[in-house]
């Protein structure tokens, strides 16, 4: 007889433990929920004033990101 879901389960996770791995729950924010969409675009203004009040930083960082150099 076939084993149940849950016993299949088990032994998958059983078997992943003993890889060495371990479950991890993600939370992520709902894209289909209302307003998600103008949220996003809320933040990518704030985002895209705070670069523009201070160029140093944005100059600074793309440096930093130059010096790692190309992959």
């Amino acid at each position: 007889m076939p084993s149940s879901v849950s016993e299949r389960v088990r032994k998958r996770r059983e078997s992943l433990r003993a890889a060495g791995l371990r479950p991890l729950q993600i939370w992520v924010p709902d894209t289909r929920r209302p307003g998600f969409a103008e949220e996003c675009r809320r933040q990518s203004r704030v985002v895209a004033a705070a670069d523009a009040a201070d160029p140093d930083l944005l100059n600074f960082l793309d440096e930093a990101l130059a010096d790692l150099g190309e992959p």
